[in-house]
C-alpha cells in the first residue's frame, strides 16, 4: 500500500511524503484557535453525512470494565446519555468513528477518554483482533444491530477501566452493574439498537 501511486484528482496526489507523519486526531478534530488548517481528505458535516447515506463507516465500540488482580471481570459499565430529541435517557456503550489518520488504537483510546475523562486509565488491549463485528444498519430488522443514520461496521472491545470515570461531553454518567447478579437483565433490557446483544458476546468472550 505504501507504493501506491495516487490518480491526479486524488485530493493528497501532490503531496510531498511525510507530509501527514506528524498530525494527530487533534488535527482533525479541533483547531483551538491556532490557526492550524484541516488536513486534506477530512469532511465536514454536510459531506460526512452524504457519505453516511453512501457507504459503511468504520467505529470502534468498547465495553468498559472493572476487573480484579488477577484480570476476571468483576463489573460491567454503560453510559448514560440524553436522546437525540432530548425525551429520555438511554443506556449505551462507549463507541465512535476511526478518524482519518488515526489508528484503531487511538480510537479506542480518543473514545474512552471523551466519554470517560482522562484519568479513567483504560487498559487497552495488547492486539487488536475484536470479540465481534457488529453491522449497524439504517434499516431495522436487516441485523441485531440498528442505527439510524448510517450503515456502520464496528469492531468491539473489553476493556478494563482501572481510574476514576468523570462524565465527559454527552455522558451524563456511568453505571456499572456486577454480570454475575439478577440486576444485570435489568441493565440490558434498557439498553437500545443491539448494544445489549453486543454486551453479551462480550461476556460469553470473558468466559461469563
Amino acid at each position: 500500500m505504501n507504493d501506491e501511486v495516487p490518480d491526479n484528482d486524488d485530493y493528497d496526489a501532490g503531496r510531498r511524503r511525510g507530509e501527514f507523519d506528524n498530525i494527530t486526531p487533534e488535527d482533525f478534530t479541533r483547531d483551538h484557535g491556532s490557526g492550524r488548517a484541516t488536513p486534506p481528505g477530512w469532511l465536514d458535516g454536510e459531506s460526512l453525512g452524504q457519505i453516511r447515506r453512501q457507504m459503511p463507516i468504520a467505529y470502534v465500540e468498547v465495553v468498559p470494565v472493572r476487573a480484579d488482580e488477577f484480570g476476571r471481570v468483576t463489573q460491567i459499565g454503560s453510559l448514560l446519555r440524553v436522546c437525540d430529541d432530548g425525551s429520555i435517557v438511554e443506556r449505551t456503550l462507549i463507541a465512535g468513528r476511526v478518524l482519518y489518520h488515526e489508528t484503531i488504537r487511538e480510537a479506542i483510546a480518543r473514545n474512552i477518554s471523551k466519554d470517560l475523562g482522562d484519568i479513567a486509565l483504560p487498559q487497552l488491549p495488547q492486539g487488536l483482533m475484536p470479540f465481534t463485528v457488529a453491522e449497524f444498519f439504517p434499516t431495522p430488522g436487516v441485523s441485531p444491530y440498528h442505527d439510524a443514520r448510517q450503515h456502520a461496521i464496528a469492531l468491539c472491545y473489553m476493556v478494563p477501566i482501572a481510574g476514576d470515570c468523570k462524565p465527559q461531553d454527552e455522558t451524563l454518567d456511568v453505571e456499572w452493574v456486577d454480570p454475575r447478579t439478577a440486576a444485570l437483565d435489568s441493565f440490558l433490557e434498557q439498553m437500545a439498537d443491539g448494544h445489549d446483544y453486543i454486551v453479551r458476546q462480550a461476556l460469553a468472550w470473558a468466559g461469563l
